[in-house]
Parts: C-alpha cells; structure tokens; sequence
C-alpha cells in the first residue's frame, strides 16, 4: 500500500467508526459491511465492487495492530504539521522541518516521490517503503471463523457439511473422520480476499461434538457403561453391548466378575489418524430395588451360605497405614 494513499484515505470514516473503536467492535461492523457489498451479493454493481474493495483495504490496515499505529501516526503527521504540498515555500513549511534532514533546501517540487531527500524518501526511512511509495507486501485476506455441531457418530465417519461465510458465501468443507469437540478444521484459500493482491485468507471451521447419552470418547476408545444383574456377574454370563453404528456384540462376562471391571472389545472404537481405537466396555452390577418376600428369604439364606468375609477388610486396613 502506498504511503500517499494512507494520507489521502480516511479509513475509519470509510468504515464509519471513531477512531477508538475497539478491535472487537471493530470486525463487528467490517463482517456487516462485507455482506452487504460483497460482489456475491451485487452482481454486476461496480459501485459495491469499489465499495468491498474500499472496505477491504481499510478492515486490512485497521485490524492490524502495528499498521493501525503507523496509519494514525501518518494521519495526525499530516493533520497536525504543515501541508505536503510541491509549490509552497513559506516559514513554517514542509521543508523548513525536513528540508534539513534529507538537504532538500526547500526547492519548489523536492518531494516528488523520486527526489532525493524528498517526500518518498522520509516515508522509505521510516517504514520501509520501496519505490517511492509502494508500503510493503501483499497482505493476506482475513480469515473467516465458522462453526459446525456434529453428532459423535458423523464425527467418527467423517463428513462434507456447507458451511456458510460471513459473505453469506457457502462453501462445501470435507469433516475428516474421527474429528473431536473443539478441533480446527482449516479450509486455505476460502476465507476473504486481499485488499491488494496477496494470498486470500482461510476458513476455520471449529468442531463442535455434544456428549452422547451411551458413548463417551477417550481419545480413539470408545466407552459405555453396561448393567449386569447380580447372578451375570456372580455367575457369568454371554451379555450383548451395543455399539456406535448401531450393532451389537457380543461380550463374555467371567464369574465373580466386580462392578466396574472394563471389558475390551478390540476394532470397535474410533478410527482417527490410521489409529483403530477399542470398545471399553465398563460393567455395572445393578442391585434388585425390588424383591418379593420369597426372594428375599431365598437372598438370605444365600448370604448364610457364603463364606464369612468382610469386603472392607482391607479399605480399613490400608486408611490405617
């Protein structure tokens, strides 16, 4: 950008913001004005293709911390000195601050952009201008921040979802499989274009994947919790667990098996990176809430049966330590 151009152009009035506007504020109202000039949304409106373009450069130099303090310091240079005009050599001129630094001697016309000492010149030494007035390279287009929700099933498959910009532009995003809560997915090249001929900016699409009501994710393992009655799990038993895509296996539950003892079954979780994650399979004794009397005098003569152990033996043991 040249530095002529930052004298010239009035970029928060362009964006119709003060000049304390906060950065926040700042895209709020850059994201408003985008979508209503965007050339997607005004086909064949020149007026609104000059007016994007405007925006575009302005949002560009604004949003940018340290070019945001050189443009106000160029502005208020220009503001609160003397004009930069060719033809005036009166007290107080341009060149009577700058003529002595660069031997411009307040000639008439010195700060033409190919002078030496001139105008491109003092612009040049300070914020490394080349040619003139050109400023720097091509900046990139701002990037355009999305999101998506998806169930853990499609995240685990993987999917194509459209997703929308902030143009009101919708683009189609390939979700690899096994995708989790949170995670970036960057689309290069889709976001907004430069303002002055550099690489357009990207599309970052963040993740969102709710808890699931049976499944939970433990990086590539699945893990769900399972009921076994108190004679499955004294006994053992061949239970059926249900898996994410719907089928079920099934798991063999050893005798004497406790609640809370994990059952694998390999393959059965999640796919991500080439890396095949496990079923967990997490076993829950559920205790009768309700028994007839029958069954109750049958519970006890069981437990009369059975050795006499005391299972917090060793809790109480230990806690004594």
């Amino acid at each position: 950008m040249a530095s002529q151009d930052w004298l010239e152009k009035d970029f928060y009035k362009i964006l119709g913001v003060d000049k304390s506007v906060s950065d926040a504020e700042l895209k709020k109202v850059y994201r408003k004005l985008a979508r209503t000039y965007h050339p997607d949304s005004n086909p064949g409106d020149a007026t609104a293709e000059t007016r994007f373009k405007e925006i575009s450069e302005a949002y560009s130099v604004l949003s940018d911390p340290a070019q945001r303090q050189e443009y106000d310091q160029i502005r208020a240079m220009a503001a609160g000195g003397p004009r930069f005009t060719a033809g005036g050599g009166g007290a107080g001129g341009f060149e009577d601050i700058f003529g002595g630094m660069f031997g411009g001697g307040g000639r008439p016309g010195q700060y033409a952009g190919g002078a030496p000492g001139g105008f491109g010149d003092l612009f040049s030494g300070l914020f490394g201008d080349q040619g003139g007035y050109s400023y720097g390279q091509p900046v990139k287009g701002q990037d355009v921040n999305a999101r998506i929700t998806l169930d853990l099933a499609t995240a685990v498959e993987g999917t194509t979802v459209s997703v929308e910009t902030a143009s009101g532009k919708k683009i189609q995003a390939k979700i690899p499989a096994g995708v989790k809560d949170g995670q970036k997915v960057r689309l290069r090249g889709k976001g907004q274009p430069s303002p002055n001929g550099g690489r357009p900016g990207d599309v970052i699409i963040t993740v969102g994947v709710p808890k699931h009501q049976v499944f939970a994710r433990e990086d590539n393992h699945l893990r769900v919790v399972v009921p076994v009655t108190f004679g499955e799990a004294a006994l053992g038993a061949t239970i059926d667990v249900p898996t994410l895509d719907g089928d079920k296996v099934r798991v063999k539950v050893p005798a004497g098996t406790q609640s809370g003892q994990v059952m694998r079954v390999r393959g059965r979780g999640v796919n991500a990176g080439g890396k095949m994650g496990d079923l967990l399979v997490e076993l829950k004794v559920a205790v009768p809430s309700h028994m007839s009397s029958t069954a109750k005098g049958h519970l006890e003569k069981l437990i009369a049966a059975l050795p006499d152990e005391n299972p917090r033996d060793d809790l109480m043991s230990k806690a004594k330590r």
